[in-house]
Order: C-alpha cells, then sequence, then structure tokens
C-alpha cells in the first residue's frame, strides 16, 4: 500500500549539538569543505548511503549516536569552530560591502537589495530544483553574491517532483521518474508573517478560480532564495499541480507556472521584506524570459499605489530591471497563444485598470497570434545582456527585429559571460593546491594564478592521476547500478568491476540532449571511433551523460543510439553513457576527466559553462568555437574543433566536423598525453594544464561574473531606478511625456541632404580629415531632443559599413524648420570607406540611444 504523504521524524538534537541545526540549515556547507568534514564524520556510512544529504542523514542518526558525540569533546570542538566560521561568514563585510565603504563601484548607487528571477535554481542535489545549464547557472550566481556580499534575494518555484529522474530500458530507451518531494524534508523554512501565521500569496486565475501558494526559504549563505509551492489545501486540484514539477504540462500549465513565478514572485518579495525588515529591492533581474511578468506586476503596483499612468509605471519598471538572455535559437524562447495570455490578464490586473492591449503588446512578434516572453523581457528590461561575447553578437542579431531600421550592432543587448562557483566545482585536491599557493581571499578576487608556477609537474599530475582514477571507480559503481537497473542479472555484469581503465586518456561529454549539441557526432563513423576507444598504444575512453526533454523523442532517439554502441561488448569497457546526470555525478566528471568535449552546431551554444568547471580541475577542452571557447581559447589551453560554418548541407557539415573531430584526437590529443619521453610524467601535457589553470581561473570563475553584473548592469539600474522614484516619480513623469513626444514627432524626422569636404587637394589621403555638412529636419523637435552622427567605417561588396565608428555633428544653424549639422571625419585607415549620417532620439534618461526603437538615416 502507498503511503498518502510523506514526512521526516528527526531525533531531538542533545544541548550540545544545537548548532549543527544552524549548520545544516544554511546551504554553505554544500560548498563549504570543513563542514561537509564535519557533516560526514557524524555518520561516514549513513552519510554515503543518504547521498551526503545531512537532512536526511541526521534523520536517521540513532539517539545514542547523538548522545556520544555529545560527549566528543573533539567534535564538539569542531562543531564549535565551524559555527563560528558561518556567523563570521554571514555578517562580516565582504568585497560588496568594502565597495560601499571605500567609494567603489559607483557605490553612492549600489542597490541595498536585488531581486534575481529564475525557473530553476541548481544549489545542490539535495535541492533537485533544476534541470540543466539555467539553473546551474542560478545556483552558481547566488552562491557567488554570497561570498561577495552582494545583496540577493532569489526568487523561484518549489516543484513537487523537481525535474526527473532518468533511467534506460533495455533497449537504451530514457525512461523518466518523477519522485515527490516533501518540502518539510528539504532544506527549506516556511516564511511566516509576523503574526506567526503562513506567508502565502494569491492570483486570481480565469473562471473565478485562485492561485494560491506557500513561500519557502532556502537559505544560500547570505541569500535568501524564495521558492513558492502551490501544492496546498487552499487551491482546487489543477491549481495544486502548477508547481508539480520543472517544465512540464501543456501551455496552460506552464504559462501558470510563469504568471507565478513573474506575479506571484514580487507579491512573495513584499510578503518576505515585510516580515524580515528587509529592503525592499530597487533592481529586479530576470534569468530569461519565464519571469517577464514580474515587470506587469511591478506596473500594475505603481499605478495602483502611487497613481501613476501605464506609461510613466512602465518607465520607472523598465529602469531597474535587467534581463539577461540564455538562447541563441527562437525554438528556445517561450511562446504562448496570446488568448490564453489575454485570458489570465484579469488576474494579473489584480482588480487594477491594467490596459490589456498594452500589456500585450509587451510580448507582440512577427505572428499576431502569438505572445513572446523573450520579447516582454526586452521591453521590460532597460538593460540586457546575453551570457558570451558570441551570444551577444547572436542575440543582437536574432532580437534586431525589434528596433526596426537599426544595425544588429546598435541594438542595445551587451553581454557579460557566464562564470562557475569555484568551491562547488573544484576538487578538493585541486582546491588545497590553488589556495597553499595562490590564496583562498586571492582565488575568490579572480587573481594570482601565476602563482601555479610554484607547483612542479611531478605533483599536478599525481593529482589528476587521483582525480581520474577516483572518476573511473564512480564510472564503474553507476555502470553496475545503471545495468542492474535495465535488467540484467549480476552474472550478465562482472565485467563492470573492470571497465574503465585509471591510466587511459578520459573525455567527457555531458549535457542536455537537444539536437544542435550533437550528442552523437562522435558516431558519425563508428568504426573510426572504436580505433581511438581501442588503440593498442594510445586507447581513449568516453564517459558520457546527459538527459533528454522528456518530450523529445528526437533526443531519445539520440540517446538510445549512443547508448547501443556503448552496449557493444568490444567496447563497453572504453565507453559509456551514465544516466541521471545531476550535481552529484556532474562533480566526478569535471573532476576526473583529461579532455571536455564539446560539439554544438556553431553558433547555437550561448556559454556552456561545463567546459569552465572541468577548467578548472585541470582539464583542457576540445571544443568548435562556441559560447565561451570562441572568446578564451588561446591556442594553448586545449583544442579547438574546425566549424564549417555556413554550409548548407546539414549532413556534410557533420561529416567534415566529426573528420576533424576524429583528427584531433589521434594526432593531437593522445600523442600530447603519452608522450612521456622522460619518464612517467607527460611534461608537454601538463604544461597545457598549468597554463589553462593560470589563464582560465581567473576568467571562468562566478565571482567575476556577478562583480561584473553589478559594476556594469546593477549598479547602472540602481541609479536610473532611484532617479525614476524620487520625488513622486517626477522623472518618470517626465520621461514618459517626452517619450510621447518624440514618438508622436518621428515620422517627420529625416535627414535631407548630406555633402562633404576633403581637407587637402585631390584624392583622400590617410590622415586627412573629411568634413561633413547635413541638413536635417526635426519635426518640431529641438536639437536638445535627438543626437545627430556621422557613422562611418570600411565597406564591403554591398556597401555596408563595417567596422563603424561614430562622430557627433554639432548644430551650426536652423533656419526655416531645418537645422543644419556640421563634423570632422577622420580618415584613418586605407582601403574602401563609407559614411552616412543618422538622428536618433537623446535623454539623459535613456540608457541607449535606441531605446525608443526610432531612427532615422540619410
Amino acid at each position: 500500500m502507498k503511503a498518502l504523504r510523506r514526512l521526516t521524524v528527526r531525533a531531538a538534537y542533545p544541548a550540545e549539538l544545537a548548532k549543527l541545526a544552524d549548520i545544516v540549515a544554511n546551504l554553505r556547507w554544500s560548498w563549504h569543505a570543513d563542514s561537509l568534514d564535519l557533516l560526514e564524520s557524524v555518520d561516514p556510512e549513513l552519510w554515503l548511503a543518504c547521498g551526503h544529504d545531512p537532512g536526511r542523514m541526521l534523520g536517521e542518526v540513532s539517539a545514542d549516536r547523538f548522545a556520544q558525540l555529545a560527549r566528543d569533546r573533539k567534535f564538539i570542538r569542531r562543531l564549535n569552530d565551524i559555527h563560528d566560521d558561518l556567523v563570521d561568514y554571514l555578517e562580516q563585510p565582504r568585497w560588496y560591502q568594502n565597495q560601499q565603504a571605500d567609494g567603489g563601484v559607483d557605490a553612492g548607487t549600489l542597490p541595498e537589495t536585488i531581486a534575481y528571477f529564475s525557473p530553476e535554481f541548481g544549489i545542490t542535489e539535495v535541492l533537485p530544483q533544476y534541470s540543466g545549464g539555467l539553473g546551474i547557472l542560478a545556483g552558481d550566481h547566488l552562491k557567488a553574491a554570497s561570498d561577495l556580499g552582494v545583496p540577493i534575494i532569489g526568487v523561484g518555484l518549489l516543484y513537487g517532483s523537481g525535474y526527473f529522474r532518468q533511467s534506460l530500458s533495455r533497449d537504451g530507451w530514457q525512461l523518466e521518474q518523477y519522485p515527490s518531494h516533501d518540502p518539510q524534508g528539504l532544506p527549506l523554512t516556511a516564511l511566516e508573517n509576523a503574526d506567526g501565521t503562513p506567508a502565502r500569496i494569491a492570483i486570481a486565475l480565469p473562471e473565478s478560480r485562485t492561485l494560491h501558494a506557500q513561500i519557502w526559504v532556502a537559505q544560500v549563505g547570505r541569500v535568501p532564495l524564495l521558492l513558492m509551492d502551490s501544492d496546498i489545501e487552499e487551491n482546487d486540484s489543477d491549481a495544486r499541480q502548477v508547481t508539480d514539477r520543472l517544465y512540464g504540462g501543456g501551455k496552460e500549465h506552464r504559462l501558470e507556472q510563469e504568471l507565478l513565478l513573474g506575479v506571484g514572485g514580487v507579491r512573495a518579495l513584499r510578503a518576505y521584506c515585510a516580515a524580515t525588515g528587509r529592503a525592499a529591492p530597487s533592481v529586479f533581474h530576470m534569468n530569461e524570459g519565464h519571469a517577464g511578468f514580474l515587470g506587469v506586476e511591478r506596473i500594475r503596483e505603481i499605478i495602483e499605489g502611487d497613481g501613476l499612468t501605464f506609461d510613466e509605471a512602465i518607465q520607472a519598471v523598465r529602469a531597474g530591471t535587467v534581463f539577461t538572455t540564455h538562447t541563441p535559437v527562437p525554438a528556445g524562447i517561450d511562446r504562448f497563444p496570446r488568448d490564453l495570455v489575454e485570458a489570465h490578464l484579469t488576474g494579473v490586473a489584480n482588480g487594477t485598470a491594467l490596459p490589456a492591449e498594452r500589456i500585450l503588446a509587451l510580448g507582440a512578434e512577427e505572428d499576431p497570434a502569438i505572445f513572446n516572453m523573450a520579447h516582454m523581457g526586452l521591453r521590460l528590461g532597460q538593460r540586457a545582456n546575453g551570457v558570451s561575447l558570441l551570444h551577444g553578437d547572436v542575440s543582437r542579431g536574432m532580437f534586431n527585429d525589434l528596433w526596426p531600421g537599426f544595425d544588429s550592432a546598435d541594438v542595445p543587448i551587451t553581454s557579460v559571460t557566464n562564470g562557475v562557483h569555484a568551491p562547488t566545482w573544484m576538487a578538493r585536491d585541486i582546491l588545497d593546491i590553488a589556495e597553499r599557493v595562490v590564496g583562498a581571499t586571492t582565488i575568490a578576487q579572480g587573481g594570482g594564478w601565476e602563482a601555479i608556477d610554484k607547483v612542479d609537474d611531478a605533483e599536478l599530475w599525481q593529482v589528476r592521476n587521483v582525480l581520474r582514477e577516483r572518476l573511473v571507480h564512480e564510472i564503474r559503481r553507476r555502470m553496475r547500478i545503471s545495468s542492474l537497473q535495465r535488467g540484467m542479472a549480476e552474472a550478465e555484469i562482472g565485467w563492470t568491476a573492470h571497465a574503465f581503465d585509471p591510466d587511459v586518456l578520459t573525455i567527457g561529454f555531458a549535457r542536455r540532449v537537444p539536437s544542435y549539441k550533437r550528442l552523437t557526432l562522435m558516431l558519425r563513423d563508428p568504426e573510426r571511433l572504436r580505433a581511438l576507444l581501442l588503440d593498442p598504444e594510445r586507447p581513449v575512453q568516453i564517459v558520457i551523460a546527459g538527459k533528454s526533454h522528456p518530450a523529445d523523442d528526437g533526443g531519445k532517439q539520440l540517446i538510445a543510439q549512443m547508448v547501443r554502441f556503448a552496449d557493444d561488448p568490444s567496447v563497453r569497457h572504453r565507453i559509456t553513457f551514465l544516466p541521471d546526470y545531476d550535481i552529484g555525478m556532474a562533480r566526478y566528471l569535471y573532476w576526473g576527466v583529461d579532455v571536455w568535449l564539446n560539439n554544438p552546431l556553431r553558433p547555437l551554444e550561448a556559454c556552456g559553462t561545463s567546459g569552465m568547471k572541468a577548467a578548472l580541475n585541470g582539464a583542457l577542452n576540445l571544443s568548435i568555437l562556441d559560447g565561451w571557447w570562441d572568446e578564451w581559447f588561446d591556442g594553448d589551453n586545449g583544442w579547438a574543433i574546425p566549424s564549417a560554418d555556413g554550409l548548407a548541407d546539414p549532413d556534410r557539415r557533420d561529416d567534415l566536423e566529426a573528420d576533424a573531430l576524429y583528427d584531433l584526437v589521434e594526432n593531437n590529443v593522445a600523442p600530447r598525453f603519452y608522450d612521456r619521453p622522460t619518464g612517467d610524467v607527460p611534461t608537454r601535457w601538463v604544461q597545457m594544464v598549468r597554463h589553462t589553470l593560470k589563464t582560465l581561473g581567473p576568467k571562468v570563475l562566478a565571482s567575476r561574473m556577478v562583480s561584473e553584473y553589478v559594476r556594469r548592469l546593477y549598479a547602472p539600474a540602481a541609479a536610473s531606478s532611484d532617479r525614476m522614484v524620487a520625488d513622486g516619480f517626477a522623472k518618470a513623469k517626465e520621461l514618459a511625456a517626452w517619450s510621447r513626444e518624440v514618438s508622436a514627432a518621428w515620422p517627420a524626422v529625416s535627414v535631407l541632404h548630406v555633402e562633404s569636404q576633403l581637407s587637402g587637394a585631390g584624392d583622400a589621403q590617410l590622415g586627412e580629415t573629411l568634413t561633413l555638412r547635413a541638413q536635417v529636419a526635426l519635426g518640431g523637435l529641438s536639437p536638445d531632443d535627438v543626437v545627430v552622427e556621422a557613422v562611418y567605417g570600411g565597406v564591403d561588396g554591398d556597401d555596408r559599413l563595417t567596422d563603424v565608428a561614430t562622430s557627433r555633428l554639432r548644430v551650426v544653424e536652423a533656419i526655416d524648420g531645418v537645422t543644419r549639422y556640421e563634423g570632422e571625419v577622420p580618415l584613418e585607415r586605407t582601403g574602401g570607406f563609407g559614411y552616412t549620417v543618422r538622428v536618433l532620439p537623446e535623454n539623459e534618461l535613456l540608457a541607449s540611444s535606441a531605446e525608443l526603437g526610432v531612427i532615422a538615416v540619410a
């Protein structure tokens, strides 16, 4: 008989162990080595059996064991020291507070609180609220913010089943199971109002229904993470299922999840701030478009609470909103039927007269029947970014239509390249070396990695051997478990005890399994792959993992194809697909592989942080030049797989890139790994490992990423928001009125005539200047409302400008409605040269001159 509900019953702590509860209640233990060691020492066998889940372990520790620990003076001293360290970590000033104290990073504009919204958060496998890179990135963002002291509050949903657990059928087909998670058994605390009642929020739904949600808090170091749970008694059966699983259900189900995340998330923030006295956020960060409705809720609050118009409220909201896009393909964007969104707007409005057409226009796209969440995010965020330099460029092209008339280079989307949280992803062995020679504080601040030169080759190689051996043991363990799950008998799986070899070059490939990531590219020529695996002198072994979306049969076919190849008795000791990829498995892979493989279709990998985690452990990357690797590959930190960009035939492209992959492994990677002319240490390989740690170590850190967000996006957004809100939203009202005036006048704005004159006689010579004179009709606007620029650079075969620069033209005179402008353009390059003149709106309250989406070009 199956239980209706489950809960966790724990033995009471003796008074001497009360501090243990504080350590377990804060998820800092998940990346703090001393805390992990302490928890393991409570009961090493139980710690392992409980999957390193301290809450679960402590729920099963006997009263006798607790009594024994309470009498153990050595354990009590360690407990007190670690508790004191946690208190210091939570209370002492850190990087962010020092910026405020020292006047750095425009300290006067640093926000007191920042809200960070994401549909998933990968903090630890103990809190399974993530599916892949987006969630892991969000988790690393919160951890790094905590380490730096950045005052973020995370906002997400609590999924009853999280993402699915993956297993394989006998024939290699992906199977999904959705375990039920009891919030009482997770590292969460129910938020309570000041009067002790549970803190809950509500959203009206169509047909007079209401969606209620309980607010839970996960403490991630210094950062509270608010998670909303709809599985409560106040809801009807359908509403209880809204937070049943991550990325599950049909369109209406997903829309209601995103309404709860956005609208409900703002209301949860208000409840949390009221209950705790925390300052209200001035900056709201949307991690992808899933949380876009947060902007609509904030508009509603301002209209209702402050009496502003929709136009005025949206200016105030945009000023403090940051939007990050993670997808390089339109198919990765959440898009809903427009009429479905319209039907839910009554609940969003919450009784306020929000104009439905204006809200629907926020998500407008080419298809009038579709509401586009990314478009809403971009229209509500005054500042937006991609997650690598290349992805920023791809995003500007992808969303160019939202700024008609602008070249993609002028689309106001910047980039902040993702990073990873070193204490979470670095093996203890590597981290100990780095902290010894570089220093923990210096590492956290992103400097000092050149000190890795103090470590000799033999020590680095020994650590790499230890980590590879640890991975091999984990692979064998998981291969055995998977084989049993697939229905194989013990007598069939004895070979798993000897699969893989701790001394063989080990390549790792692990990620989600959409088609563009090309899980099976390595199978384009199975016999050539087989030859690499079984090479008698320079063998290769490959460990593979990844989940396909439950509705993606194409992805499941790819997994099944890979599993069938790996099941072949002739190669199964050299290649495997491990099911149920999660944080726990990922650590072993990042720690132990020698090479991290990534072969997406360029440029469809937005960033690809898995290779960063491997690099922090001394692995070398073997990747298509996409995402972060396009930005930081330098020729000595790994290998770049040539990409056949632009080739029309996808099969031909796959063949060419697979051949390049085989060639690199056979002729470069394996020879370098096995080349040991002076003994057991492959000196040239270790040189690449050392170079990787020195050059990539400072770059790939999440602390670098979060500090960039603070300097380049959060601080400017806070400054803009503060200006808009001051004096009863005076600047928001001013900007709304100005924007209406400019938009109304713009159809009459045009460049009437442009003439030029060289500074010298005869042909244009390098070093001369070109004087431009332009006549511009301003349509009744003042010259103070616009900027007129010369745009110049090289020209391609279609006379399009390349390597563009701009120069502001100055007002000369205004006669009969025509304003004359003049300025100089330097001739600083030889070859083809071109120029034009453009007019853009200009206002000190704009973050970009492209913000209004209007332009006039000669």
